[in-house]
């Protein structure tokens, strides 16, 4: 078994590797591309490349992507919806949040951190389907609130970016949008339900930047950010989808959770190599407590 969680945690981490230099990408490509089309863009790309995958891999066991059966396939279309506008409303918050930190500020740590809250939020909106929190979630909670405070809020009201309580709404949807899929999941299966879900948000974003960002989208600026584009659609999208698949097979699912969290890490690391944002020394101890909570909220009662 050791063996076994060892090669899934490696694995792991390369999807969090990929998935934490995303918001770094995203961060590259916030000043050319506006948030609703840069999204429908990534999404559409993003839908074919796993359809792909599906077709090389799951399409000998099942041959069709929708199954005949008129009731299945109406299940089929409304999981898409639901679990696709709570992704849309996620990414879109986030690179909205992105897009709105000024120059200078680390974003792509606090970004990274702020949204690995999700991990910390989904067993407390789960309170409200009557399940019940485990003591190592709410000791996450208390070191989060801390690390939070330290990363934003430690020098008053002014060090709180609008950025800061976008990236927040975006971990509250992106713990929405976990919930309905560990729902819906076993309907269509992981693959497919990305495939929908991406296939969502694309239209939705498509349409949403038509009606707001037309005069702000640039066919230069997009083909500007056509490698931040791609890595998203692609590798975070495709590639560390397909890892994180892979990887869970040979994972406990604590030890499975736990490597995946690395994602805030890289995210902050990317930031500091790639961009040259640099943490100051309370934000890195604050990163540090978030993701400490992280872990905690990973762990087992018993641990």
């Amino acid at each position: 078994m050791k063996n076994k969680n060892l090669k899934g945690s490696l694995i792991l981490i390369a999807a969090a590797l990929i998935w934490g230099l995303a918001f770094v990408a995203q961060s590259g490509a916030a000043s050319l591309v506006p948030p609703f089309a840069f999204n429908a863009l990534r999404s559409f790309i993003g839908a074919f490349v796993l359809y792909l995958f599906w077709l090389f891999t799951g399409k000998k066991e099942t041959g069709r992507f929708f199954p005949e059966n008129k009731a299945e396939r109406k299940q089929y279309f409304t999981v898409a919806l639901i679990c696709g506008i709570c992704l849309a409303v996620s990414v879109n918050f986030q690179q909205f949040g992105i897009a709105a930190y000024p120059k200078g500020v680390s974003c792509e740590a606090r970004a990274g951190f702020i949204t690995a809250l999700y991990v910390i939020l989904v067993p407390i909106l789960s309170l409200f389907f009557g399940k019940k929190v485990r003591l190592p979630v709410l000791a996450g909670v208390v070191i989060a609130v801390f690390g939070v405070y330290l990363l934003c809020f430690s020098d008053g009201i002014s060090a709180i970016y609008l950025g800061d309580l976008l990236i927040f709404l975006c971990a509250i949807s992106f713990a929405a949008h976990i919930i309905a899929v560990d729902k819906f999941v076993g309907i269509t299966g992981g693959v497919k339900l990305s495939i929908l879900q991406f296939s969502v948000v694309a239209v939705i974003s498509a349409i949403l930047a038509l009606i707001f960002e037309a005069d702000k989208i640039s066919l230069s600026n997009i083909i500007s950010a056509a490698p931040q584009i791609l890595y998203l659609g692609v590798m975070s999208s495709g590639v560390a989808y397909t890892l994180q698949i892979v990887g869970q097979k040979y994972a406990e699912p604590t030890v499975a959770s736990i490597s995946m969290s690395l994602e805030s890490v890289f995210a902050a690391l990317g930031g500091w190599v790639i961009s040259g944002n640099a943490l100051t020394g309370r934000e890195i101890f604050g990163c540090t407590l978030v993701f400490l909570a992280i872990v905690f909220a990973q762990l087992p009662q018993n641990a």
